[in-house]
């Protein structure tokens, strides 16, 4: 019997039996989507303890199940592993280093497919436990232009942490190719 249940999500028949054909056999039970509302939902029922994700995907993109993963604590805890040819089109909308998922680049070998998913499942186990959402609170004009305000501050904080990531990136990227 399969200990792990994976779901490979991608448009291409010819990744995903690759995908399943470089697995272990006899640990993992592979499902499969063809696109990302297939996807969301399979994830959703089958609750996974690993996703595979293709970044560009028909009907809903990688991008748009990611964030649906992000926006539910239960799913934020499966190990995933995003798949693309084109990191670039990953970086854009997710800030480097990834800090709670693996990224694997297509095309990839059996060796590096196994490297992302040991790495994807220890990402995900650092990853912190998500806080409840407290209920909301009824505010005076007067409150709502004090929120306004620091709902300004956060994002720009926000933008100049995201900058700090990026360039943290870089900087790691640089030491590591000058160690080479």
């Amino acid at each position: 019997m399969a200990s792990h249940k994976v779901i490979v999500i991608d448009d291409s028949a010819v990744i995903r039996n690759m995908v399943r054909d470089m697995l272990p056999k006899g640990n993992f039970e592979v499902l499969e989507a063809k696109d990302g509302l297939q996807g969301i939902n399979l994830i959703r029922q089958e609750r996974p303890t690993l996703i595979m994700l293709d970044f560009l995907l028909p009907r809903m993109s990688g991008w748009e199940v990611y964030q649906q993963i992000q926006s539910n604590a239960e799913l934020q805890t499966i190990p995933l592993v995003l798949m693309s040819g084109r990191k670039e089109e990953v970086a854009e909308k997710l800030q480097e280093p990834f800090e709670y998922f693996e990224f694997v680049q297509k095309p990839f070998d059996q060796k590096g497919l196994i490297d992302a998913i040991k790495l994807a499942m220890t990402k995900a186990k650092r990853r912190p436990a998500a806080i409840a959402t407290p209920a909301p609170v009824t505010t005076s004009s007067a409150d709502a232009g004090e929120i306004e305000a620091l709902n300004q501050k956060i994002a720009k904080m926000q933008a100049e942490i995201d900058g700090l990531k990026k360039q943290m990136g870089q900087l790691l990227n640089f030491v590591k190719q000058k160690m080479k």
